[in-house]
């Protein structure tokens, strides 16, 4: 058990983390929270330094003079500026830039458009790629050049709207996101979702997200998954192009107000936090979290199958659930002992064995005395 002074708001819970750049810096802020962290890549950054595509694009940037040249992230332009430089014409991409309207989407883009010696003209409070646009469109672009530096997947909606209104455009696909190069932990991740092990997902991206639907997809459990994120677990998303590939769908999303990844591990917190149930058993107060119960106010480690027994009892609290029904609330399912054996293993963990009760030949249920405000379990 965990003291009460010693209690973080995420003990508790167990999160599963998808992402490939700034894995560590989200995981890393979920710990310091009290969350059990594990991780699989569902995608893979390659970076184009050596690609042809990206050395073509550069290099018909430098043969014309241009109009506007927009940052979308801070990674993709520092990348972009460094295989410049290995290619020798560093410099003139830098001399060119100088003298280009220069559009940058958020402050870490403003911060590397900065860090190379250059000051952007125009960066929205927004931070959207879609008030970029719009400040492009209201400017006007018809017969102008305007270079789009991407960032990570095409932009078709922000290219074609600039090229529908006369521009003509250059795509600077700095890098690319591609499948990760082992599958398994990403495979082994969708598994503790569906076993009811992992409580949350945050997605930082929208590769990421399309990448682990896929992943579920190819090996037939994308329904199941997609029930999973619909229900017990949380899907959060660090803003509304991440969320994408799940609100297609219908998958519901928590999303901060800022796409921060601080912002997006404080909002997951608080939606965990907030739909945990609570509830008054034999004198206790108890609290359901992902694979913990709290017992006044301490916090008590459960295996999954006496959670899920704690969980069912607690759907409807006071009434006697049957051993039938428990058995089909059992992962996997499983035989009537197997209930018994989750029961005394729930009695065990929580500390007090009056907190379930025995009902002869009926099942068993939960000692309530009254339900404060809870949650779905």
């Amino acid at each position: 058990m965990t003291a009460p002074s010693d209690l973080l708001p995420l003990a508790g819970f167990a999160v599963g983390i998808t992402a490939a750049r700034r894995a560590d810096e989200l995981g890393a802020l979920l710990v310091r929270k009290g969350a059990v962290v594990r991780y699989g890549p569902a995608i893979r950054i390659v970076p184009l330094s050596d690609d042809t595509e990206l050395h073509a694009a550069t290099r018909e940037l430098l043969t014309e003079p241009v109009d506007a040249v927009v940052a979308t992230t801070g990674i993709g332009f520092r990348g972009w500026i460094e295989a410049a430089e290995g290619w020798g014409v560093g410099e003139r991409l830098l001399a060119r830039l100088r003298n280009t309207n220069l559009l940058t989407r958020g402050p870490k883009a403003k911060g590397a458009v900065r860090a190379a010696g250059l000051c952007e003209n125009y960066s929205p409070v927004s931070e959207s790629n879609a008030e970029v646009l719009r400040h492009l469109l209201e400017s006007g672009v018809d017969g102008r050049r305007i270079v789009v530096q991407l960032h990570g997947e095409p932009l078709p909606y922000f290219v074609d709207a600039l090229r529908s209104a006369g521009a003509e455009v250059i795509e600077i696909p700095v890098y690319r996101w591609v499948a990760p190069a082992d599958p398994g932990p990403l495979d082994r991740l969708i598994d503790a979702v569906l076993d009811g092990t992992i409580d949350a997902m945050p997605f930082t991206s929208a590769p990421a997200a399309a990448s682990t639907l896929a992943m579920a997809r190819r090996t037939g459990r994308q329904a199941a998954l997609v029930e999973a994120l619909s229900g017990r677990v949380v899907a959060a998303c660090v803003g509304p192009i991440a969320a994408a590939p799940l609100t297609t769908l219908g998958i519901p999303v928590v999303q901060p107000e800022r796409a921060r990844i601080g912002a997006l591990a404080r909002a997951l917190a608080h939606t965990l936090v907030d739909r945990s149930p609570r509830l008054s058993a034999a004198g206790r107060q108890i609290e359901l979290r992902g694979q913990a119960a709290v017992v006044d106010g301490e916090l008590c480690e459960v295996a999954p199958a006496p959670m899920s027994v704690l969980r069912a009892l607690a759907r409807s609290p006071g009434r006697v659930v049957s051993r039938r029904e428990l058995t089909s609330a059992l992962p996997g399912g499983g035989e009537e002992h197997a209930v018994e054996t989750a029961i005394g293993r729930l009695r065990i963990s929580l500390g007090e064995a009056t907190l379930v009760q025995t009902v002869v030949k009926r099942g068993y249920r939960l000692a309530v005395q009254r339900r404060e405000g809870a949650q779905r379990p």
